[in-house]
């Protein structure tokens, strides 16, 4: 057509994948004890016209070599052809593959089955995207921004006490932030939870919490959801064992906390036989309590059983297993099925919270409080306007992209943390080796329970 030109997007010039570590405090789970320190991937993707995109995913050596891997489909590339960058990398072989189990026993050694690692990928080409058409991420996904502020639960864990250890765990004692001290002390019984929670609520205003379970017999952590819910009755508090207990058992803890538990987080899993999504089913039915997961369903083959089943009531969509795009579509779908959408989380910097903000705020419905560590890395920012949670959500940036900007030199000393470490890959067993010498994962047996 005579007069008409086509103007294209800018172009990738350049990708860097940044490895970096933060602090962390030893938290209990299932898997055993966080380690002093934390890892991370950061992509940072340079375009033609100048501008910076960001994304972050999980840690580890064999994720950074992923992320290398996929430069020369990403480079020379338009930001407006991201969707077919993805499928590209998707198709190349070179994302890990799915053995069909998902995380349904917790090894995190499988956690490479469910990360998608480009995801960091995605977020950065978005994040271009939206400043060059002056749009949030947000606005680019599903059908656009559908909230502008997104609520995230406290989330609470038990805390073993670091001065059992010669480990480098930070010390915060003296810091005149209340939650910054308690967030790193020994935190093992339901008064102590109770004060963790209250602590967290007065800094960051939550009115959903979750404890962390698996660590202790199913009766006790149900001690401590009770005396939270004592504590905050207005409050909505959720547990997630991470299927630590037979179905059996998680009938027998959950039978009448109705009006206490909000949600049971997969509550049990696989056993005798049957796939934790048909043993959910049954716990279900037995006890009639809602029934959040981000193990039993990982993948769109799981999400068609798993709603087959009725197994669940929210699915907890991490974009780092389904993408940004893909958590989105998970939520339109929930939603025209009367079900609920949540986001699971990891140890994250403020990159991946800014990714989960924006994704949260283009899921359509009544979504579920959004999980996420921040909480417990708060003051490690890469960014120097990383988003803040304020009377228990937060508010998506009237900017455009992802709304953050890189401080590239807390990024190198995070590099530096990195490099310093003897091992970048997670093991919750290494700490749990002063608490109980010889101490094993089992997925049916609570941490502390041996």
């Amino acid at each position: 057509m005579e007069g008409f030109s086509m103007r294209g997007t800018p172009v990738i010039t350049d990708m860097q994948v940044i490895p970096v570590a933060g602090y962390d405090s030893m938290l209990m789970t299932l898997s055993g004890a966080h380690a002093p320190f934390f890892t991370r991937n950061i992509v940072i993707l340079k375009d033609s016209s100048g501008s910076t995109g960001l994304g972050e995913t999980h840690g580890g050596d064999d994720i950074a070599k992923t992320l290398e891997s996929f430069k020369s489909y990403v480079i020379g590339q338009e930001i407006g052809n991201y969707r077919a960058v993805i499928d590209r990398i998707q198709k190349s072989g070179l994302t890990a593959g799915d053995d069909g189990e998902g995380i349904q026993k917790l090894n995190l050694k499988k956690l490479k089955f469910v990360v998608r690692a480009e995801t960091a990928i995605e977020s950065a080409f978005l994040d271009l995207l939206g400043k060059f058409m002056n749009l949030p991420v947000c606005a680019l996904l599903g059908n656009g921004q559908q909230r502008k502020e997104v609520e995230t639960l406290g989330y609470l864990f038990y805390i073993s006490d670091r001065n059992r250890t010669d480990l480098p765990y930070i010390d915060e004692s003296s810091n005149s932030d209340a939650w910054f001290r308690i967030r790193r002390r020994e935190t093992l019984t339901p008064e102590a939870i109770v004060e963790q929670a209250l602590a967290a609520r007065e800094k960051y205003g939550f009115r959903c919490f979750k404890l962390k379970g698996g660590v202790f017999k199913g009766d006790q952590e149900m001690e401590a959801v009770r005396a939270l819910k004592k504590a905050m009755p207005d409050a909505r508090i959720s547990i997630d064992p991470n299927g630590a207990w037979s179905l059996e058992e998680a009938i027998g803890y959950c039978r009448g906390m109705q009006g206490i538990l909000t949600y049971v987080e997969d509550p049990c899993g696989p056993e005798r036989g049957f796939s934790g999504r048909e043993i959910m089913c049954e716990f279900k039915n037995a006890t009639q309590l809602r029934v959040a997961t981000n193990m039993i369903v990982t993948n769109w083959r799981q999400l068609y059983h798993g709603t087959s089943l009725r197994a669940f009531d929210i699915v907890l969509a991490d974009p780092n297993f389904w993408n940004m795009d893909g958590s989105v579509r998970v939520a339109q779908m929930l939603d025209e099925w009367g079900l609920t959408w949540g986001c699971h989380s990891n140890n994250h910097f403020d990159i991946t919270l800014a990714m989960y903000v924006h994704t949260a705020a283009a899921t359509p419905g009544n979504i579920t409080a959004m999980d996420t560590h921040w909480i417990w890395q708060d003051g490690q920012d890469l960014c120097r306007n990383a988003m803040k949670i304020k009377d228990g959500k937060i508010e998506v940036p009237n900017a455009p992209g992802l709304g953050i900007d890189i401080d590239m030199d807390r990024v190198m000393k995070a590099n530096e943390l990195y490099n310093k470490m003897d091992s970048h890959d997670r093991d919750d067993s290494v700490a749990m080796q002063y608490l109980i010498p010889g101490w094993k994962f089992d997925s049916k047996r609570p941490c502390l329970v041996r």
